[in-house]
């Protein structure tokens, strides 16, 4: 009797904490289109982007071209090339929590989950799940798929481990409920950036292939995965092709951020083992259907071959004001040559940006000045108001020209020029303790300073040059080295370089991923952002401070400060930008009059089929 009671006393008890639960959550505030900055311009919601065709016609083939090799269908780990049209956010193959507009500066619209929710103090989130999500293989996608996945790349992808650190709790509330709870309160990202959580199928990944092996996550694999996203993949020979399949009963394809994209049939990849391999491969058609041109020099001579002539291949600029990334020589601290700031700072003055521009990119860059370019998150002139004051809480931490000299680059106008700042760069070195001996740069045991930038490409030697050149006058032994893209991509991961040419990519609204790119916690772990080794506590310091910024005056202050500090750091030495996208493509496409804030949006195009049937018969 006394068990019995006590039963039905735990059933009521829990009949009531449901109760208090869904009182709770008719309080609830459920957000779905939303922004860090301001409002989304779709937040009162929308059926498609504004720049899209919504009866985009769906068919053909695209066909693109990828440099290297592959062995590896996971992008989440470490280990392994991974295949094209695949990355750690997901790709073609695996749909996000909330789709990161394209339309539009840091904001999200729904996908996987069709809503969320926070508390005033932001020290947790709960995302409510669209029951129409499917994995292709008809199966749902549950809470408990967010969760596994979520705990899953927290332990294993580098790149998550970092972003998603403060997520303490996850709690699964119901069939389409999950609630994240955050170690601590006050961070105004946390609630929105888990809708950049790729959903991973756990019975998939926890299940085994058709020879009855158990499949393991931390390893890479050439077992098509179970996705949920607009393709899945079909045909492809490992290392040098692979077809993606538009799945016709993809669950999001007539959702906001879907409708009118994803329109080829197939998307395919052919792999080259160089970039004039693909070049040629290009001209010649039936490989690349369109290119974005990043060699200044193909684009003001080479377009000229008989295609472009007869008119079947065109070429065309789309403005990208979206700002820009920082592009540079990147210098590797973790190295004892490099850990002298002066060493890094004589470095920069060495190069001659104008004499590059104008002899081998016919003036089309503009010198790269910030890490966070073109936004109002760069820093400028000297700082001041509230940029000053928290710069001041560090002064005897910073260069004193943090605070009395504006962040400037050498301007080689003159012949003149070259001789005067590479002096100044000579200076720099012998104040770090580098002497000259004969035609060499030493140090105090003899022994000459050398430098090595590693790549990937033949094709980069001749851009590389003119700088190695210009250090090879100090009497520094600069040389170019060559290996295959996979091995520089294990390379970059583990840090095995001396100086690499790299792009970081920033958005306007930086959070937590800046502990992955500057932080002296992501500095030793491999696959991290952190590519210059930077250990550094008024960096640590700053990258916290904007994960808690209060608002956006003191996240842009903040943000300010810390390009400022990156930047009188010489951690990498900068190189230049193109505020627009060079696009050629073969004349098969039918494309929007207009692209997004952000450039090209290829997924908006789709198959003229007349005009590829004409194009087929023609090549």
């Amino acid at each position: 009797m006394n068990r019995l009671f006590s039963t039905l006393a735990a059933i009521m008890m829990l009949g009531v904490t449901w109760h208090v639960t869904a009182a709770q959550a008719d309080d609830r505030v459920w957000r779905t289109s939303t922004s860090l900055i301001g409002k989304s311009k779709y937040e009162g919601g929308f059926t498609h982007y504004d720049h899209v065709n919504p009866d985009a016609p769906k068919g053909g083939t695209y066909n693109s071209m990828a440099l290297g090799t592959y062995d590896s269908f996971n992008p989440f780990i470490v280990q392994g090339s991974v295949a094209a049209g695949m990355n750690y956010q997901g790709g073609l193959l695996w749909d996000l929590m909330m789709a990161k507009s394209i339309d539009e500066p840091s904001a999200s619209h729904p996908l996987i989950a069709e809503a969320f929710t926070y508390p005033d103090d932001y020290s947790s989130a709960t995302y409510r799940l669209d029951k129409r999500a499917r994995w292709h293989d008809g199966k749902p996608i549950t809470p408990e798929d967010v969760k596994w996945s979520m705990e899953t790349l927290k332990e294993h992808s580098p790149q998550y481990n970092r972003y998603f650190g403060d997520v303490e709790e996850i709690r699964i509330d119901g069939p389409q409920e999950i609630t994240f709870i955050f170690s601590q309160k006050n961070n105004r990202e946390l609630p929105l950036i888990i809708g950049d959580l790729p959903v991973l199928p756990k019975h998939w990944w926890e299940g085994t292939d058709a020879e009855g092996n158990k499949r393991d996550f931390t390893k890479p694999t050439l077992e098509p995965p179970l996705g949920s996203g607009p393709y899945k993949i079909g045909e492809f020979n490992a290392g040098s092709d692979i077809t993606y399949v538009r799945v016709d009963d993809y669950w999001a394809k007539d959702t906001p951020t879907r409708k009118g994209r994803y329109n080829f049939d197939e998307r395919r990849y052919t792999y080259f083992k160089d970039q004039n391999a693909m070049w040629e491969a290009f001209k010649k058609g039936g490989f690349g259907d369109l290119r974005v041109e990043n060699r200044a020099e193909y684009w003001a001579r080479r377009y000229n071959f008989p295609a472009f002539e007869a008119g079947d291949v065109k070429k065309i600029e789309i403005d990208d004001s979206s700002g820009y990334p920082m592009q540079g020589w990147v210098l590797n601290t973790r190295l004892p040559k490099f850990q002298d700031r002066r060493v890094r700072k004589a470095l920069t003055w060495a190069m001659n940006f104008e004499q590059m521009n104008k002899n081998l990119f016919f003036e089309q860059y503009t010198r790269t000045r910030s890490y966070f370019g073109g936004t109002e998150l760069q820093s400028k002139g000297l700082p001041t108001g509230r940029e000053l004051e928290i710069l001041s809480e560090f002064k005897d931490k910073l260069p004193a020209e943090v605070f009395t000299e504006e962040f400037d680059l050498p301007v080689y106008e003159t012949r003149g020029d070259e001789r005067k700042f590479l002096k100044v760069a000579f200076d720099l070195l012998q104040e770090a303790g580098w002497k000259r001996d004969g035609s060499k740069l030493v140090d105090a045991n003899g022994e000459q300073f050398s430098l090595e930038i590693l790549g990937y490409s033949p094709t980069s030697e001749k851009v590389n040059a003119p700088w190695l050149k210009s250090l090879q006058r100090l009497g520094i032994d600069a040389t170019f080295r060559i290996v295959d893209t996979s091995q520089y991509v294990a390379r970059v991961n583990e840090f095995d370089f001396e100086v690499a040419s790299l792009v970081t990519m920033q958005s306007q609204s930086p959070g937590n991923e800046q502990r992955e790119y500057w932080s002296t916690e992501a500095a030793d772990q491999s696959g991290s952002r952190n590519y210059m080794g930077a250990k550094d506590e008024v960096l640590d310091a700053l990258i916290e401070r904007i994960v808690y910024a209060k608002d956006r005056e003191e996240l842009v202050a903040t943000t300010n400060a810390l390009d400022r500090v990156l930047l009188f750091n010489y951690f990498t030495v900068p190189q230049w930008y193109l505020n627009k996208d060079r696009v050629a493509y073969w004349d098969k496409f039918g494309r929007p009059p207009t692209q997004p804030y952000r450039g090209l949006d290829a997924e908006s195009w789709w198959i003229d089929v007349e005009k590829e049937a004409a194009l087929n018969a023609k090549y």
